[in-house]
């Protein structure tokens, strides 16, 4: 009898097995909703505020175009107030991926830090974006909202990507690509897909909030975009996405050389910002324009109608570089879709491309070129202009992401596996 009844045992340990094991899944999924559900209103909430704050620094400076000249002395005031919060500088999004990648803690200050002197830089002029800040500020809200709870190093991590993805997504209105692109920007290569769930909810959340908090949600509409795929038009996206890569290298070359430059040859943080601010202010009146002042969204909305100068991209990197380079704060990734818009809509024609598309092209191709973060930027193009042509764009990006090398925005940001063939060097970029 007792032998009989061995398989009968067999079967009832393994559906209690499978029974436990999806009670504490389903603990663990209800856990996730609760800390997403959080993250996302909070972060949302906040991210809302912060969007309405830039669009009155934005409007006032439109308005007010005087506010250009106290850049200098904002910049004193942003080094001094760093200065007091006991926090260096340079500190920015390379310390959020530190702090995701090593469990590094990001103190609740940075949050009123990057929020007060983001709004200064886009009232005085700075040419910086919003996105950048965004991820310090959704990255210490969560960071410091995990620490409350109480929660291990591992789960502090994904948390952190939760707050870094609801705030991009509520700011940008992009909720799939914040979500990746919290998770694909810390270590490329390999990609956190514990995160995936609670920062999509969250993302999703976030940007409803901020929706009915009046934010908005950023899409274009492109023209010229090509119905049919042949071999002359692949060899065209081909050429054009290989002199996207190289665009890209030469953004991120100069964003690094012109911050290390200013803070050689003036290693005082204080004169540093203050002239930097000051080069910033002579070379927009030298201009004529303020179109470089700010995120420059204004820009990208024209360059999507197929309209830039040639020498709109190149002003609009050296400006950013200077100004997020002596210490200034705000973001880039703004900034880049402004260059790779500009760039593409400027220099398309030479690729026999539509102006508008070759915008779009160049907007998603530069990002991912700089950021090294692929898969967000198709899913950019789908949430951005409506995934029409979505493989040409694929195409672009893929060829950006492989020829940009080994380069980055964020010097923090670790490449785990090579571009070129599956084999591991974790390494850092250039």
């Amino acid at each position: 009898m007792p032998q009989n009844n061995k398989p009968g045992r067999r079967l009832l340990r393994q559906l209690y097995g499978s029974w436990y094991r999806m009670r504490h899944n389903i603990s663990i999924f209800a856990r996730w909703c609760l800390f997403a559900v959080i993250i996302g209103v909070v972060v949302g909430a906040v991210g809302a505020a912060f969007e309405h704050a830039l669009e009155w620094a934005t409007e006032t400076r439109q308005e007010q175009s005087w506010t250009l000249y106290f850049l200098p002395l904002v910049g004193v005031f942003i080094a001094f107030w760093y200065s007091k919060m006991d926090m260096p500088l340079e500190r920015g999004t390379n310390f959020i991926l530190t702090s995701v990648r090593q469990d590094h803690p990001v103190r609740l200050r940075l949050a009123p830090s990057i929020f007060i002197t983001s709004v200064l830089t886009h009232l005085c002029g700075g040419s910086a974006g919003r996105e950048g800040a965004a991820l310090q500020l959704g990255g210490a809200i969560s960071g410091n909202i995990g620490h409350l709870m109480h929660l291990d190093d591992k789960d502090s991590r994904t948390i952190t990507m939760c707050g870094m993805a609801a705030c991009f997504s509520a700011l940008f209105g992009t909720p799939l690509a914040a979500s990746v692109f919290a998770m694909e920007v810390i270590s490329v290569g390999v990609m956190y897909y514990a995160a995936l769930f609670p920062s999509i909810l969250a993302s999703v959340i976030a940007h409803q909030v901020a929706l009915q908090l009046g934010g908005g949600t950023t899409a274009f509409t492109l023209s010229g975009v090509p119905e049919n795929m042949d071999v002359l038009l692949i060899v065209k996206l081909v050429a054009f996405g290989v002199v996207c890569a190289g665009l890209s290298v030469l953004v991120c070359i100069i964003f690094h050389k012109i911050g290390h430059l200013f803070k050689h040859f003036l290693p005082n943080q204080y004169a540093c910002i203050a002239v930097g601010g000051a080069v910033v202010v002579l070379i927009s009146l030298l201009l004529g324009t303020r179109d470089y002042n700010g995120a420059g969204m204004q820009v990208i909305e024209r360059a999507m109608a197929g309209h830039a100068a040639y020498e709109a991209f190149f002003l609009k990197l050296v400006l950013t570089a200077i100004t997020i380079g002596v210490g200034y704060k705000g973001g880039e990734i703004v900034p880049v879709l402004f260059i790779g818009a500009t760039f593409g809509a400027a220099y398309g024609g030479f690729f026999g491309l539509a102006p508008s598309f070759a915008a779009g092209l160049g907007m998603t191709a530069v990002f991912c070129g700089v950021t090294n973060s692929p898969l967000t930027s198709i899913l950019l193009a789908y949430e951005l202009f409506g995934g029409q042509s979505l493989a040409l764009f694929a195409l672009v990006i893929a060829i950006s992401y492989m020829l940009s090398g080994y380069y980055g925005l964020y010097s923090e940001q670790k490449i785990i596996y090579s571009k070129f063939q599956p084999r591991y060097i974790d390494r850092k970029t250039k």
